[in-house]
């Protein structure tokens, strides 16, 4: 009896309720309309104040710290979707892994990746495009990375590998924890290099608070990324580096290099600051790790393989 009891209380206070919400409402005398302009002005934002970045003696932003990329450019630069490995082979109905890659499952594949590329698809010239698509096919045998070679710019700021800069009122440098590569960024342009390099040369200087570098004489031996992406010896880089907020640079580099691509093209992406309180660079010189691939054929008794 008591349940019944509460159930019509509650069934009659919601018919009520909802008549009240039917009933007519008394009309409100009309407002007098606000002007077009002071109705757009209400609708904005409030307009945030530009990040005001800690700054060395001299004035410019202080860069120093360990950072590191949080996206998957390393696998591919342009937006792609999941796969199942970047060596693949045909199978019935649809690629699979290929056999020196199937053992590692889901260690092997590719995670889907929205792309750092600005503007979409590279521009690569006719003949690049199918150098593109070779390189890819030969992933095993091509990347650089597999064999430890050193990354180049820009890979190595997007590698998944933290970096450090380095940086006084007279020198700046980055130091990489993937094979220990090291870039010394000149703040006094040296003339040209007397030769390529893996990393190149790299030139320094600050428009306002952000720190451009020109990067030249990179050769042509190291990728984009997994995907076969590459340049030429030709390649000219143009990286910002601007801070956006106490843990978060704005990274940008421009591309040019005629001999591969139809014009110039940009990526961009965040890079983070390490929050650990012990965070450091650790060693990571792969060299030695890839010593059985390369030269484990030549042993005298030549392991499995």
């Amino acid at each position: 009896m008591v349940r019944n009891l509460a159930t019509m209380i509650i069934v009659a206070a919601t018919i009520g309720i909802a008549a009240a919400a039917q009933a007519p409402q008394p009309s409100r005398p009309a407002q007098p309309s606000q002007p077009a302009a002071a109705s757009t002005r209400q609708a904005q934002p409030a307009r945030q104040a530009a990040y005001a970045p800690p700054r060395l003696a001299d004035g410019h932003p202080d860069l120093n710290g360990i950072w590191q990329a949080l996206n998957e450019a390393n696998y591919d630069i342009e937006a792609h979707n999941a796969r199942p490995a970047l060596a693949l082979r045909a199978g019935p109905y649809g690629p699979v892994p290929a056999t020196p890659v199937i053992a590692l499952g889901a260690v092997g594949s590719v995670p889907p990746g929205l792309g750092v590329v600005e503007g979409g698809e590279l521009p690569y010239r006719p003949e690049a495009l199918a150098q593109r698509k070779k390189n890819l096919e030969n992933w095993l045998t091509s990347d650089p990375e597999i064999k430890c070679y050193l990354p180049g710019v820009p890979r190595a700021t997007y590698m998944p590998y933290p970096f450090q800069i380095l940086q006084s009122q007279s020198a700046l440098a980055i130091v990489y924890e993937y094979a220990g590569a090291v870039r010394n960024l000149y703040l006094k342009d040296p003339g040209p290099a007397p030769v390529d390099s893996w990393m190149g040369q790299s030139v320094a200087h600050w428009e306002k608070d952000t720190l451009v570098v020109d990067v030249n004489n990179l050769g042509d031996a190291t990728w984009f990324d997994r995907a076969g992406n590459f340049h030429s010896d030709a390649m000219h880089v143009t990286e910002r580096y601007t801070r956006t907020s106490p843990d978060v640079i704005a990274y940008e580099a421009t591309i040019t290099d005629a001999k591969t691509f139809t014009r110039p093209w940009k990526m961009s992406m965040a890079l983070y600051r390490r929050q650990e309180k012990n965070a450091q660079l650790l060693d990571f010189k792969c060299v030695e790790f890839v010593e059985e691939l390369i030269y484990g054929q030549w042993r005298k008794q030549p392991l499995a393989r």
